[in-house]
């Protein structure tokens, strides 16, 4: 028996032919209440509150995370990341990728549901909407109805609202890569930076089209993810599922009337969890692409249902396996490997995470010229040191080479000493008799030791240069 989750045709959906330029159906969501929907403005909140409120966060004397450009550094509370440790962010977002991966095949689409950016932004949308138009039916009426001056003016504060919103979001974006207390007072000055205002500008502009304008637009055409997430289903896959057993055949009836009686299920054909679903499908028509999993049709259908005193359920989360009467298999090989594959890489990233050094170490030879013979026939070679200092204060190193006994190094004069998360560049040269070269390569190590904390130590290879032994 397979374990893919098997294609069904819609009713009605024979010979169905799709208009690719179809104007778009207008979807008015309906308000309801519920667990789930507690649970996303929960999970909502705190997400607003970490967008919103880290970036105003200080630490040291410093923006808490800030992503400075200019000096090419990536602060995150007490760390701070140069450039040759970005591979660590590359490596968390292949985390990211795997862990999406693990929670799609585990229950489906509920990143979509309750924690996509999309989503998040679209639900606060709506909620504007609400408060200045009205509950459904009224939006529904107001956007049939002439222009008027209440019309107008409701309009015109949704809108208002939205573009707010989208404002504060663009504000807040680009303050995760300038000061946002300075990028505060410019934008109050008219002083802020082009590209700044171009920034801000532009997320103002998308959060205002993604959320307000297009909404399930973005979710149904727009996101690869709801394109390829059926590969990663399979028939234990969690989703938001209708009980066509339970609930068919449907029909309308009295509160007080007994369905068997009337040959009916408990589904009373309200459409209610079709007027609730962010992006306007039925799910009574089976598992679809377009369903995000915020489970507000699982909310409303639940309301319905004590309303008429049946039980809870109709539509609720399940698995295709228990649909059908079947077991659910939680835990399964795919789901067990990339469950592994996660482990593995997120003890590989603590780890370099935890052994990340706080100072690096770089040496470049001068290519202009190989070598040449100084005063007293010993062979020289010019070297450029490159010292990182990544703690938060001045550091002092001692710099020493390895290759040979006889080997001296020159370097200018007094200590080298380094400011908190900077890079000091200094030029040295390395002196050998030619009487003791090896051959015309020889390989040398760089090394640096903090005269304060010899804890910070640092070390790189080089190659001596030098005629022919003969």
């Amino acid at each position: 028996m397979s374990d893919k989750i098997p294609v069904k045709n819609l009713p009605g959906d024979k010979d169905a032919s799709f208009d690719l330029y179809a104007k778009r159906k207008d979807i008015q969501v309906r308000y309801y209440q519920g667990l789930f929907k507690n649970l996303r403005v929960a999970g909502v909140a705190i997400l607003f509150l970490l967008y919103f409120g880290v970036a105003w966060i200080d630490w040291d004397g410093r923006q808490a995370v800030l992503w400075d450009l200019p000096a090419r550094q990536f602060h995150i509370f007490s760390a701070t990341f140069q450039p040759q440790d970005f591979f660590l962010l590359s490596f968390l977002l292949i985390i990211c990728a795997f862990g999406l991966f693990f929670i799609t095949v585990f229950a489906g689409r509920v990143w979509c549901g309750y924690a996509c950016p999309q989503t998040v932004w679209t639900f606060l949308y709506m909620w504007a909407e609400r408060i200045t138009e009205g509950e459904r039916n009224a939006r529904v009426k107001l956007n049939k109805a002439a222009w008027t001056g209440n019309k107008l003016l409701r309009k015109a504060a949704k809108h208002t609202i939205w573009i707010s919103i989208g404002l504060l979001t663009g504000i807040t974006f680009v303050g995760y890569f300038t000061p946002i207390r300075g990028l505060m007072v410019e934008l109050v000055t008219f002083s802020a930076n082009g590209w700044a205002v171009f920034w801000i500008f532009f997320f103002t502009v998308a959060t205002y089209l993604n959320a307000g304008l297009l909404r399930e637009q973005v979710c149904i055409y727009m996101c690869p993810y709801a394109r390829f997430q059926s590969v990663m289903f399979d028939r234990d896959t969690l989703i938001v599922s209708y009980d066509a057993k339970r609930g068919d055949p449907r029909g309308s009836r009295r509160k007080d009337a007994d369905p068997k009686t009337n040959g009916l299920g408990d589904c009373i054909d309200c459409n209610i969890c079709v007027q609730v679903c962010p992006t306007g499908i039925d799910i009574r028509d089976g598992l679809q692409y377009e369903c995000i999993g915020c489970a507000a049709c699982v909310d409303a259908c639940d309301e319905v249902m004590d309303k008429m005193n049946y039980p809870r359920g109709l539509i609720r989360y399940t698995t295709e396996n228990n649909l059908e009467g079947g077991k659910t298999h939680i835990l399964r090989p795919r789901l067990l490997g990339y469950g592994l594959a996660l482990l593995v890489m997120v003890g590989f990233f603590v780890v370099s995470l935890s052994n990340l050094a706080q100072v690096g170490l770089d040496v470049q030879r001068d290519r202009n010229v190989l070598f040449r013979e100084v005063r007293g026939g010993n062979i020289e070679n010019v070297y450029i040191v490159r010292i990182h200092n990544k703690t938060r204060e001045t550091q002092r190193f001692n710099l020493s080479v390895e290759g040979h006994p006889q080997m001296s190094l020159h370097a200018p004069a007094g200590e080298l000493a380094v400011d908190p998360n900077s890079l000091l560049q200094v030029p040295v040269n390395v002196q050998l008799d030619p009487g003791y070269l090896e051959s015309t390569n020889m390989t040398i190590t760089f090394r640096i030791e903090g005269q304060d904390n010899i804890e910070l130590s640092a070390s790189a290879e080089s190659r001596f240069m030098g005629p022919r032994v003969r």
